[in-house]
């Protein structure tokens, strides 16, 4: 069995009065794709906030990789290689396709600023790699072809690729999608499932959030089921799709996803 590669433990987040997490204990491991499902409030993009540090928890712990990174900030717990994209899409978008996944890849580079401002040695073969492994990434998502156009003209499903290709610009363990199908349709759902996958055969293990159940139940090896903040259920889509409490609380029914 492989090796535990994020850990919570007795994780809580309150906000004033209202616990959006409560006494939360899961595990991800390496080289799995695991989805968190349940209701509108349920805690999912919170609990995202919590892990990569744009919220700092009230109590409990989260380790990666064996160590702690609770209290870390943001860019502390990127460089450790965790990364992120965001429910509603976050690009630069006054920028080129190209250039959002070469921001992506500053927390990887060694030059530093008074070396890139003087053009000292190295910062050239630096940024030629930056480019040669930003360009990767594009071509991973297929977007290879669109790289000097603006990412906002780009489409939702487009957009969505590019937000994920950045994501993987920072060469993450594990990396957290925030619905990624939403807003998709049932081609460009299709495409994302498919990128998923490519995502943990390369040897990235992926946590998601996600409604389209379908997507959910096709893709996933394990699935976390949160409500108001508490966990529910957890185990594979076979078990959580026929757990009463999941029907009660999300599922409204039973339902055999294909």
């Amino acid at each position: 069995m492989s090796q535990v590669i994020l850990k919570a433990t007795g994780l809580r987040k309150a906000f004033g009065g209202l616990m959006a997490l409560s006494d939360l204990t899961f595990q991800v491991r390496e080289g799995q794709i695991k989805a968190i499902i349940g209701p509108n409030g349920a805690g999912k993009t919170t609990l995202f906030n919590v892990i990569t540090g744009m919220f700092p928890s009230t109590d409990g712990q989260i380790t990666f990789d064996g160590r702690a990174i609770t209290g870390l900030k943001p860019y502390e717990i990127a460089a450790m290689g965790i990364s992120r994209t965001f429910q509603t899409v976050e690009l630069f978008k006054n920028m080129t396709v190209l250039e959002n996944i070469m921001v992506g890849r500053h927390i990887r580079t060694q030059c530093g600023m008074l070396r890139v401002g003087l053009r000292l040695w190295g910062v050239r073969s630096e940024e030629e790699e930056i480019h040669r492994k930003a360009m990767e990434r594009l071509a991973f998502v297929g977007l290879e072809r669109k790289a000097a156009e603006s990412a906002d003209s780009l489409p939702l499903g487009e957009q969505k690729l590019l937000e994920t290709a950045r994501a993987l610009a920072t060469q993450p363990h594990l990396v957290l999608l925030d619905e990624p199908a939403s807003g998709l349709n049932r081609v460009e759902t299709e495409t994302m499932a498919q990128i998923i996958y490519r995502i943990r055969d390369e040897g990235t293990t992926v946590l998601l959030v996600e409604h389209d159940m379908s997507l959910v139940m096709k893709i996933s090896d394990e699935i976390l089921v949160l409500n108001y903040g508490q966990k529910i259920a957890e185990g594979s889509p076979e078990q959580v799709k026929n757990d009463q409490r999941v029907i009660d609380a999300y599922l409204g029914e039973e339902l055999d996803y294909a």
